[in-house]
């Protein structure tokens, strides 16, 4: 075999190859340390950010410790077992001062982020806004109640980080407009709460603030997006919080968390002043609402949102004021009702929650009333997945850009970010196998036009309208159905974005929906846990059983639902569910509770 010297077939004056090979090499290195430069740059604006975090909490203690030496005798312990209304009725009759409310819950929210991690940053405007609500002539409902804001509501002075590198050091330039009508109504916003990283997640995580866990179980993941105020509000540190929901992100951490919490219409409140990592998408209706303790406190939330400032601040919502005649009503319910989706098989303990209210319904002369969604894997598929990726992922994979993905993350974004066709090919493959996931990889590749996304919002507008059909045929008023849960372990939910179909079904179909806590998680529960398959017995059916073992004692929910604007109808069958529960635990002692409700203060 004849051995060529290949340097003979080199033009004369030719490129050197250890030149070549230098160069190689020198172009790695290169790489190396702009990546390198790129990662301390990116971990020096998380520092800041976290240095101004810790400033702010240190700020915290300081103001609570100042006031609870110069005030010796608060009964810092009352202040915290009140219910928003009561508390509200007290701070206005002046049985109770607004110092000493803001700074129990500072003190407190203080105690809780320290054990939980849910307070991303103290508002020292909090103090400022004390001063001009005891100026104020007129008390409005909501006078001298502190209140937590999710991290991404605007707030002047603050960044609304949204978990994001991309987003950091642009602190607002004025408030939002909930953060505006709130003060106007006499409310001291107070602390800002932690969201996972870009908040498409119901996890609690990022690499800025770090992991928020459930403050009944720290093995547990407290629900998200709105996970902060989940956690914050659970363990005591706040009596009103509000978070944002486009999937079910203050359903979900409210039912792993105990909490009431309220996604009304879209619209219904002013989502002026808030940051997304997914502005623009239309086809989900993404929306703010509150989160509290007992439904009482939502529904006064709303009667001091739905007011003269909120409709003139944000003329596009329409003037709707709080239907008091609606909400205190007493007439009997057509409830439809469902324990299943037939999308993700429920938790045993979800099943239980919805089987005994709608008993309890049942008992005090509701009427209960079979239903099935139509189409579920048509709506979780085609409709949600397809419509909130509608573009691909790409908006939403532009904010990762000169960031690093939170572990409780990566298989999100990582399948985010394989090309289309790529996941059309694996969607092909794994069709025979596991069809579920197969359907989702196919719907991550968006819809491909603008003309198929005006296609996409028509068939959204033709299955609202086979719902509400299939609902007035049934002569309903309102929905009874599961609410995901009980708590996840920590890293599974971004493992099972999917598993959100109970709650993003009422976002595609853009109806009030709101979660109560009825039960609690049993031994049986936990035993009847061991034998689920799921439906379709694939990786996913096999995560949710992991995801929820281990929660003997954790809170479980339902949840309730209303056609469009008629929150005040679906907040008084909350509040009718949530007095059937609590006169259910009432009247079945400790030996003979069942549910192992006695664990939750219902």
């Amino acid at each position: 075999m004849i051995q060529a010297d290949w340097r003979l077939l080199l033009p004369e004056g030719g490129v050197d190859p250890r030149a070549v090979v230098a160069l190689l090499c020198g172009s790695a290195v290169v790489m190396l340390a702009l990546r390198w430069v790129g990662q301390r740059q990116i971990q020096e604006k998380m520092d800041q950010e976290r240095r101004t975090r810790d400033l702010s909490l240190e700020r915290m203690e300081k103001v609570a410790r100042q006031f609870k030496q110069q005030n010796p005798g608060i009964q810092a312990g009352h202040i915290l077992s009140l219910p928003l209304v009561e508390l509200a009725e007290k701070l206005k009759e002046g049985s109770l001062s607004p110092e000493s409310v803001l700074y129990t819950y500072i003190d407190r929210a203080l105690e809780v982020t320290r054990e939980v991690n849910c307070v991303t940053g103290f508002m020292q405007g909090c103090e400022e806004q004390l001063r001009e609500v005891q100026r104020q002539k007129e008390r409005g409902l909501l006078y001298g109640v502190p209140v937590s804001i999710k991290d991404h509501i605007g707030c002047k002075g603050h960044v609304s980080t949204s978990g994001l590198v991309q987003f950091l050091g642009r602190a607002e330039e004025e408030d939002s407009v909930i953060v505006q009508v709130l003060k106007r109504q006499g409310a001291i916003p107070f602390v800002k709460t932690n969201v996972p990283q870009s908040m498409i997640n119901y996890d609690c995580s990022n690499l800025i603030f770090g992991q928020t866990v459930n403050p009944l179980n720290h093995k547990k993941s407290p629900g998200g997006s709105s996970g902060g105020e989940g956690a914050l509000i659970a363990g005591g540190g706040s009596v009103l919080g509000f978070g944002t929901d486009v999937a079910g992100s203050i359903r979900l951490p409210s039912s792993f968390c105990g909490l009431c919490g309220l996604k009304p219409t879209g619209n219904r409140l002013s989502t002026h002043g808030l940051a997304s990592p997914i502005a623009g998408m239309k086809s989900v209706t993404g929306m703010i609402g509150p989160m509290a303790r007992d439904v009482d406190s939502l529904a006064l939330c709303m009667r001091a949102l739905l007011c003269d400032d909120m409709f003139h601040l944000d003329p596009t919502v329409p003037p709707l004021p709080f239907n008091e005649e609606v909400y205190s009503s007493s007439v009997s319910l057509r409830i439809g009702y469902y324990d299943g989706d037939g999308y993700f098989q429920p938790s045993p303990s979800m099943r239980r929650a919805v089987q005994e209210t709608k008993k309890l319904l049942q008992e005090a002369g509701h009427t209960l009333v079979p239903f099935t969604p139509p189409r579920i894997d048509y709506v979780v598929d085609e409709l949600f997945t397809r419509g909130l990726f509608s573009d691909g992922a790409a908006n939403l994979l532009d904010k990762f850009k000169g960031d690093i993905v939170d572990p409780t993350l990566k298989s999100q974004i990582n399948c985010y970010r394989l090309p289309i066709l790529v996941k059309k090919i694996l969607a092909l493959i794994l069709k025979p196998v596991y069809p579920r996931i197969a359907r989702d990889l196919n719907a991550l590749c968006g819809v491909g036009s603008a003309k198929n996304l005006w296609k996409h919002h028509v068939a959204v507008a033709a299955y609202r309208t086979e719902f509400i059909a299939k609902w007035r045929k049934l002569e309903l008023d309102v929905m009874l159905c599961p609410a995901l849960g009980p708590a996840f372990n920590k890293g599974y939910p971004g493992k099972l974005f999917a598993a959100s179909s109970y709650t993003n079904l009422y976002n595609v179909l853009n109806f009030p929906a709101g979660v109560v806590p009825v039960s609690a998680v049993t031994e049986a529960d936990e035993e009847e846990l061991k034998n689920y398959k799921g439906h379709y017995g694939d990786p996913w059916d096999k995560r949710l059983r992991e995801a929820v073992e281990g929660a003997v004692g954790l809170p479980v929910a339902v949840q309730c639902v209303a056609l469009p604007w008629q929150e005040e109808l679906c907040l008084r069958f909350m509040k009718e569910v949530e007095a059937l529960a609590r006169e259910r635990k009432r009247n079945v002692g400790p030996d003979d509770d069942d549910d192992d409700t006695n664990d939750l203060n219902l």
